[in-house]
């Protein structure tokens, strides 16, 4: 590649973790979304259940009051009635005659509810009383009392008035509880605004936690001492220990690494010097260049974990690549190129993917292993146990294979191969196919051209074939 000389202009650009996820880029349309009305919110529930609460609070009292005016109703026309007929009871017995505001006629011209109340009296000067009701209009309080032989002297009263009053009671009492709906729901909601707010920043700076951004906080908003609170301490708390542990295996990791690279170089001189024909000599060295891939595995991976590696983008053609990756991987592949792309990548890296993948799928899958490129896509899949449920769901985990019918290994290659294509902004995806087997896809379609390249970015150091 032609060297290109460095604009002194030009800012470093930062490097990415490769162990972090992307951050997820806030969708313009979930933006407008929180200025509408979410059913789901916590927010509305809360608004809903206190809704529901006065509902049931006014209903109650409502029920209440409307049975106490009701009857105070029915007892006031019944004593207006017993007076009217008391005063029309001593005008006959004075008079002889039929007062006016009242009518005597036979028991059996009177209304059956009425006769059946007066055939009922047992107790001289007692009344018989009788609710008239024929919606939506007639409303008639009736009283009667037997006087003379077969004559009966009924008066009745309106109670119109009565009703009226009540159904105007009922219309207010519901207006009254839909105003105060009006301001109960809206004050609620904004109270629960200032809660929800806390829940969001909560839940914002857990994804920022899980994107691998471990330096976020919750922190404490405002002067509220409660639940929210104690969640947000929680969680802090906890993102401060896996900080401190993941810094931890970072420095463990690099330390062996290092550690282990000086006596590992006086390994490989004395295996050198071993007998070519002798067998414990071929196991030594066997043993030692075994211990000098794992050695330099760690290096990669703490390079990684610093963040240190940058792509140097050229534009290749990825099916001759990935041809070039499967010869180095050795093992008997089948290679499926279907229109391969010529794709702008680091081809180094691509190369180390492919080589770990396919690596992997011989050492813990079954045969056959196929290799496919289709467009910017590779994939690679053996048709063995499959990956375990807990890469599946966490992804790959160093110095853990994750089932023990898969073999015996480090767990180093698939985390080499996650690092890096984190590195080129590439997507890595394990799955597990449903007719068997394990399955790899490289994506390279999502590549972010915006990482650096060219002589500005730092070599990585090549490993030296054999010992």
């Amino acid at each position: 590649m032609t060297g290109r000389t460095r604009d002194p202009r030009r800012r470093e650009p930062r490097t990415r973790d490769p162990r972090r996820r992307e951050p997820r880029t806030p969708d313009p349309r979930r933006r407008r979304d929180l200025w509408r009305l979410n059913p789901r919110s916590l927010r509305w529930k809360i608004a809903a259940l206190v809704a529901l609460a006065c509902c049931t609070v006014a209903a109650t009292i409502g029920l209440l009051v409307h049975r106490a005016t009701a009857e105070r109703g029915d007892r006031t026309g019944r004593d207006r009635a017993i007076a009217q007929l008391s005063a029309a009871e001593k005008e006959f017995t004075r008079t002889g005659r039929r007062p006016d505001p009242a009518d005597l006629q036979p028991p059996a011209d009177l209304p059956g509810p009425l006769a059946h109340a007066v055939a009922n009296l047992r107790t001289p000067g007692e009344y018989a009383l009788w609710y008239d009701v024929k919606a939506p209009n007639w409303y008639w309080m009736w009283a009667a009392v037997p006087v003379g032989d077969n004559q009966v002297l009924t008066v009745r009263t309106d109670m119109s008035a009565e009703v009226r009053n009540l159904q105007l009671l009922d219309r207010n009492m519901v207006k009254a509880a839909l105003v105060a709906l009006a301001v109960i729901v809206p004050v609620t909601a904004l109270a629960a605004e200032q809660m929800n707010r806390r829940l969001r920043h909560g839940s914002r700076t857990a994804r920022r936690i899980a994107d691998g951004e471990l330096d976020a906080r919750i922190g404490r908003r405002g002067r509220a001492r409660d639940e929210i609170t104690e969640m947000s301490a929680a969680v802090d708390e906890m993102a401060g220990t896996l900080q401190g542990r993941l810094a931890a295996e970072k420095r463990f990791t690099a330390d062996v690494a290092h550690e282990l690279r000086t006596p590992l170089m006086g390994l490989v001189t004395a295996a050198g010097l071993l007998p070519e024909d002798d067998e414990a000599a071929d196991l030594v060295r066997t043993q030692v260049r075994t211990l000098r891939g794992l050695v330099e595995d760690l290096l990669e991976v703490s390079r990684l974990d610093a963040g240190a590696e940058r792509a140097k983008l050229d534009e290749v053609p990825l099916g001759d690549l990935v041809a070039h990756a499967i010869g180095q991987a050795g093992g008997d592949t089948r290679f499926r190129p279907a229109a391969p792309a010529v794709v702008r990548t680091d081809p180094r890296r691509v190369e180390r993917i492919v080589t770990n993948l396919v690596a992997n799928a011989h050492r813990h899958g079954a045969a056959p292993v196929e290799v496919a490129v289709t467009g910017s896509r590779v994939t690679v899949r053996d048709h063995g146990p499959g990956f375990p449920a807990d890469l599946l769901a966490h992804g790959p985990q160093r110095f853990r294979t994750g089932a023990a019918e898969r073999g015996q290994g480090h767990g180093l290659g698939l985390t080499i191969a996650v690092g890096q294509a984190a590195v080129l902004g590439a997507r890595l995806t394990f799955t597990n196919p449903p007719d068997g087997g394990a399955l790899a896809t490289l994506d390279l379609a999502t590549l972010d051209l915006g990482h650096p390249e060219g002589p500005d970015a730092p070599e990585e150091r090549e490993r030296p074939d054999g010992v």
